[in-house]
Parts: structure tokens; C-alpha cells; sequence
């Protein structure tokens, strides 16, 4: 793949979760430095229009959306090659979807729990296939997997949505050392506490940052090779220390 290929100055954007407030972050970044082309995908046409009008407004040359749901996984494929088709291809694709659910331990919320394990996992992952597979069939490219740091190691205050998120980000690992040799580079990005709309209304966690930081550090992963990326950095040594805590210290931990 070559380096403009590989790092952040491709010029055709995919975002699959069109209104997330970390991906567009992420884009605007990548305008700042280049004019982009962008394709926007959601399940809001009304956030999705908003979306587009801001990032037009930071310059990029064209932005269109198309609708997709990340529950309609029987459409996923007609819809990501839709997405590629507008674009005659793509370099960077970020997926950005996920739902927060209620946090804790054992849900009281059954039927809340199991969809948020069924779009933080089953359908972004499904998109992660579908994205994955059209990048490496149009020659190579990059994507951008906005996962979580509660993915390293689920704690007791966010037991289901640490799971969900660890199984998006295992599979797109996996895939990650599966399509290297195919020129599609998955970077894995783990933020902590974001400030942002899923978030209102929660305790910021230590080291709490905004979506233009993440921006930042995804940047910096696209053009420096990383696999994986912390947002903040320090994070990657704060959840070293605690994935070698014992369990019943690591099961004190309530946030």
C-alpha cells in the first residue's frame, strides 16, 4: 500500500455512524490538513443532514449520506458498497457505531442489554466485515474502529457494554493481522471517557478528553503504523497496571 494509502492523507472518507461526535471530529481533523470527499451513514436523516451541513461549513468538498441501521445486518453489504459506489472507492473508512445502555452489573434492563450487545457487536461488527472486504477488493486502505478502553478489561460498572466492545475490538484485531499482507490497515482506537452526547449527565472518569483530542491521537495512528491506539496516551499505561491487578482488588473498582 502506498504511504497515502496507509496513513490519513487519503482523500475519500466512509463514516458508517454518520452523527457520532468522535468521527466527525476525526474528519474534521483530516480536513484541516486536505479536502476530503465523505460519505456519511446513519440511522438519523435528520442528524445525518446536520452532520454534513457542519462539515461542510469546515470545507469539505462534498458530503452526501445514505442511510443504514446497524440492527438491519441483512442490508449491511447492499449499503457499504453503496457507500463505496458514491465515492468510486475509499481510503479511510471510521466506524463509529455503539450505544452506551445502562450501566452496571447484571442489567435489570434484559431486552436494553441484549441490544446493545446486538449493535456494539453484532451489527458494527457486521459492518467491520462488510467495510473490510470492500477495502481490501478496491486495493487497500484504512480503517478506523472506534472501540473502547473498557473493551481491555470489562469492569463490574459497565459489564455489558465492556463486553460488547471487547468483542468489536478482538474481531477487528483479528482481521487487523488477517488483511495486513492485503494492504487494509485496521486501527483500533480505545478512548476513555469522552465528553460528548452519549455521556451527558455522567461523572467524568480520570483522565476524561473531548472528541477533537481523539481526533488527534487517530491521526497520529494513521500515519505512525499503530494497530491500537489510547485517547488519551496515558491510558495505555493506566490499563496496563490495571489488567495485571488480582481480581478481587480488580472487583472493588465500582466506575
Amino acid at each position: 500500500m502506498s504511504g497515502a494509502r496507509a496513513g490519513s492523507a487519503g482523500r475519500r472518507v466512509i463514516v458508517l455512524g454518520g452523527s457520532s461526535e468522535i468521527a466527525l471530529a476525526i474528519v474534521r481533523e483530516l480536513q484541516r490538513r486536505a479536502p476530503r470527499e465523505v460519505v456519511l451513514a446513519g440511522r438519523d436523516p435528520s442528524a445525518l443532514r446536520g452532520a454534513a451541513e457542519e462539515l461542510g461549513a469546515a470545507g469539505c468538498a462534498r458530503v452526501s449520506t445514505l442511510e443504514l441501521d446497524a440492527l438491519d445486518t441483512d442490508r449491511h453489504a447492499q449499503s457499504i458498497e453503496r457507500a463505496f459506489g458514491e465515492l468510486r472507492g475509499a481510503d479511510i473508512v471510521i466506524l463509529a457505531v455503539g450505544v452506551l445502555g445502562q450501566r452496571g452489573g447484571l442489567p435489570t434492563d434484559v431486552a436494553g442489554a441484549i441490544e446493545v450487545m446486538r449493535v456494539n457487536m453484532v451489527g458494527a461488527g457486521s459492518l467491520l466485515i462488510h467495510a473490510a472486504r470492500c477495502l481490501r477488493d478496491g486495493g487497500g486502505g484504512a480503517l478506523v474502529v472506534l472501540s473502547s478502553v473498557a473493551a481491555q478489561r470489562p469492569r463490574r460498572a459497565n459489564a455489558v457494554y465492556g463486553a460488547s466492545k471487547a468483542g468489536l475490538d478482538a474481531l477487528a484485531q483479528g482481521l487487523g493481522d488477517a488483511l495486513h499482507e492485503q494492504d487494509v490497515r485496521i486501527l483500533v482506537v480505545r478512548p476513555g471517557f469522552v465528553r460528548t452526547r452519549m455521556t451527558r449527565g455522567l461523572d467524568p472518569a480520570p483522565l476524561a478528553t473531548t472528541p477533537e483530542a481523539v481526533a488527534e491521537v487517530v491521526l497520529h495512528g494513521l500515519d505512525s503504523g499503530a494497530s491500537t491506539v489510547w485517547a488519551p496516551r496515558a491510558l495505555r499505561w493506566l490499563m496496563l497496571g490495571m489488567s495485571m491487578l488480582p481480581r478481587p482488588i480488580f472487583r472493588r473498582i465500582e466506575r
